[in-house]
């Protein structure tokens, strides 16, 4: 199965094999758990969501370890024999060990392939990439004059308000308008229990790219709504730059994670210090609530060096 003919299910999986731990995985793996079937997520990488931050990774390897979920890393699929519905076998390797799983259903959520090929894109003019993408500039462009391409088929990133914002760019564009696709801000959101959700850099993308910043994080049971609604687990940390009050990257995983981020997300986008929310006045008690002890939690400029040494 893929994620379509999962929800279009008229019974529960007595036990799940799902293939991939990224976003449609996890989302899918929880909810047939909590409708009662037994889960096992299979990732062929050493951690779930493995291009996140690792204490995204080790939050979300805690919760499904408590709800039941058995989650098999560091796993290469070598082969698949029957027929989800009735019994399927997974042969695998691990550490040069050869292993085999069993269900009675497989979801495949390794990932999307544009279905480009043999519709006569060429006849068009229209040009793919060698991944079979349809070839398109920051304009949403494609190589036929008058021929446009948005959403997954082209490329961007497989979220629907990614798509929403292509059909913007292009409609604006069509009409006279010159929107591009270059600089735009993605927010991540994964709609777990609690959720995950993240805009701007993430550590593993400020290290990877030489960029330096000032680390501010806190439990979310720091955030007393949370205690209110007895949903404390999870965190929240955010990135700013080290010789301005700029914030760089958001990240939470808890209760409405999603919210929360796109209040920062506002703020980023007005190009607001990130005293601007640690001075802010919210109302008692909500979630955003928590931005002023995170934001309070800054360390001084000065101090970025000492925090990053550490």
């Amino acid at each position: 199965m893929t994620h379509i003919e999962a929800l279009e299910l008229d019974r529960i999986p007595e036990h799940l094999l799902v293939l991939g731990g990224g976003y449609v995985g996890l989302e899918l793996s929880q909810a047939m758990r909590r409708f009662g079937s037994r889960v096992t997520v299979i990732e062929r990488n050493s951690r779930l969501v493995h291009r996140e931050d690792e204490d995204i990774s080790a939050a979300l390897h805690d919760l499904f370890k408590d709800e039941g979920i058995e989650v098999v890393a560091s796993a290469r699929i070598t082969r698949v024999e029957g027929e989800s519905g009735t019994l399927v076998k997974l042969h695998a390797n691990r550490d040069n060990a050869e292993f085999t799983l069993e269900g009675t259903h497989l979801l495949v959520a390794t990932g999307r392939t544009p279905n480009t090929g043999a519709i006569g894109l060429e006849l068009a003019g229209v040009e793919t990439t060698d991944r079979g993408y349809v070839k398109v500039n920051e304009h949403l462009e494609t190589t036929a004059p008058g021929v446009w391409a948005v959403g997954d088929c082209a490329g961007s990133l497989h979220f629907t308000h990614i798509s929403f914002d292509d059909f913007r760019i292009v409609s604006d564009n069509i009409l006279g308008g010159h929107r591009v696709t270059t600089g735009r801000q993605v927010p991540f959101c994964m709609f777990t229990d609690p959720e995950f959700a993240r805009i701007g850099l993430s550590e593993t993308e400020a290290k990877a790219r030489g960029i330096e910043y000032r680390l501010a994080k806190i439990p979310m049971a720091t955030v007393l709504r949370t205690r209110t609604l007895s949903e404390t687990r999870g965190f929240m940390k955010a990135l700013l730059d080290t010789t301005s009050d700029r914030i760089l990257g958001f990240t939470v995983f808890g209760v409405e994670a999603g919210e929360i981020m796109a209040s920062v997300q506002v703020a980023m986008i007005a190009g607001l210090p990130y005293t601007a929310l640690r001075d802010a006045i919210f109302t008692h008690p909500t979630m955003l609530e928590g931005l002023i002890p995170l934001f309070a939690n800054v360390p001084p400029a000065f101090a970025a060096e000492l925090q990053r040494a550490a």
